[in-house]
Formats: structure tokens, C-alpha cells, sequence
């Protein structure tokens, strides 16, 4: 059962779904964005979109919803990560699909490096872990890191996420996976 889309809120954040079309904007034609999307980007937001690290797959795919003018998915796009105090985008928070067969959901998440070290990455992936722990598919939560001690490493500690191995990701290569229960958590 899908979630509607909702907007998710924590003490400092509100994580608000992103239509596919407005995140494409914002790749595409970001001089359109603020008028497609009714948000400020804070400096820094598109680049974190456009880097390498983005999936083409991914893209592939926001591109086929955007033409067919679907509205927020959350499981499928994602949030943007709003901050209270200023109202821009700060970042952009995700899933990397919906829980599959196995009831495993994998989150992303990413801050623009003008808020990093404000603890707002915390804040976002804990949003999302509440978002999935309040659906009764989700049975493992997972996430993969470079290969190395970071600050989403610290992240993921600090949500209650277990250092599983590394792996090699298909998209990405060598990665840290981490993995965390749905339960015993508390609102973010």
C-alpha cells in the first residue's frame, strides 16, 4: 500500500514529495524551477543532481514520469529537504524504490554543502526511517556509503544502523551497506 504523498516534518526540516517534472526542472531549466517548483533552491542544490554519482537509470526514469505528468511519489522521487528557519531546499531526501519482495527499502539522502555539519542529514534519513517504518512492508531498512569512515558513516550510527560489509553495487561499485530494523524508533 503506498503512502500518500505527505509532507514529513522534523524539529528544524519539512521534507515535502517532489513531483518528477519539478526535479527535472531543476536539472534541465533551472531558471524555471522557482516557478515550477513554488521553492528557493539554496546555492549548491542543482549540483548535487547533476554530479556522477547520479544513477542514469534514475534519470532515465524521472524523465519517462515527467512526460507522463505523474505527480510525488516518495518511494520512486523522493523529498526535497526544506530548511524551516529560511525556507529553501537544502537537499534532497529518497528512496531507492519501493520495499521489494523481501520488504527491504534502501534510503538516500544528501545536503548541500552550505548546511553540511548542521546535523540535518540526521535529521532527514531519520524522517525517512519513520516514513518506513509506518508502512508494514518495510521489514529491513538499508543504505550503502563509500567505502570509507564519512559523514554519512557517522550518519547512519547515529540512526541505528548496523556497518553490514562492503559489497559491489551494480551502479555504484565497491560500497559500505548498512542495514537497520523498521522498529524501535522514535518520531524524528
Amino acid at each position: 500500500m503506498p503512502h500518500e504523498a505527505t509532507e514529513l516534518h522534523t524539529p528544524r526540516l519539512t521534507l515535502f514529495p517532489y513531483t518528477p517534472e519539478q526535479l527535472l526542472t531543476l536539472i534541465e531549466h533551472p531558471e524555471r524551477f522557482e516557478q515550477v517548483a513554488a521553492l528557493t533552491p539554496a546555492p549548491g542544490l542543482r549540483g548535487s543532481y547533476m554530479s556522477g554519482d547520479v544513477s542514469p537509470h534514475w534519470l532515465a526514469a524521472l524523465r519517462e514520469a515527467a512526460g507522463q505528468a505523474q505527480g510525488p511519489d516518495p518511494w520512486r522521487f523522493g523529498f526535497w529537504v526544506v530548511e524551516k528557519s529560511t525556507g529553501k531546499i537544502v537537499g534532497g531526501a529518497g528512496f531507492k524504490g519501493a520495499p521489494d519482495t523481501a520488504g527491504i527499502v534502501e534510503i538516500a539522502y544528501g545536503i548541500v554543502p552550505s548546511r553540511e555539519g548542521r546535523g540535518y542529514a540526521t535529521e532527514a534519513a531519520l524522517a525517512l526511517i519513520h516514513f518506513a517504518a509506518n508502512d508494514p512492508r518495510v521489514q529491513l531498512i538499508r543504505a550503502h556509503t563509500r567505502p570509507e569512515a564519512n559523514a554519512s558513516t557517522r550518519v547512519l550510527r547515529k540512526c541505528g544502523f548496523v556497518h553490514i560489509g562492503e559489497i559491489i553495487d551494480p551502479e555504484d561499485g565497491p560500497v559500505w551497506r548498512w542495514e537497520r530494523s523498521p522498529q524501535h524508533i522514535g518520531t524524528p
